[in-house]
């Protein structure tokens, strides 16, 4: 994840898969699919493109609730403008 929480390495896809230490690295410092070691014999490696498809998943849902939080920050303030409260009281309200 990026400083903003947002899915950005396959990794964030992997760790949702399944629970528990079920894969690794066979290079800690180079996180490549071609590195991508599963421990757990139970569990079957995901292809190449389904990490890569499933990290584009999780970057549209990610980008998606955003864009939702900030229409409906969006919208609140101007419904309480339309109430008759002015940006400095929104901005009390809110905290912003």
């Amino acid at each position: 994840m990026d400083i903003n929480n947002r899915p950005n390495h396959i990794e964030d896809y992997l760790v949702q898969l399944h629970t528990g230490q079920w894969f690794g690295w066979s290079d800690s410092k180079n996180k490549i699919y071609a590195n991508l070691i599963i421990h757990d014999d139970s569990k079957t490696k995901p292809t190449e493109q389904e990490c890569i498809d499933g990290l584009a998943q999780l970057q549209s849902d990610f980008d998606t609730a955003q864009t939702n939080a900030e229409t409906k920050k969006t919208s609140g303030k101007q419904k309480l403008k339309d109430l008759g409260l002015d940006d400095d009281e929104i901005k009390a309200l809110m905290g912003a």
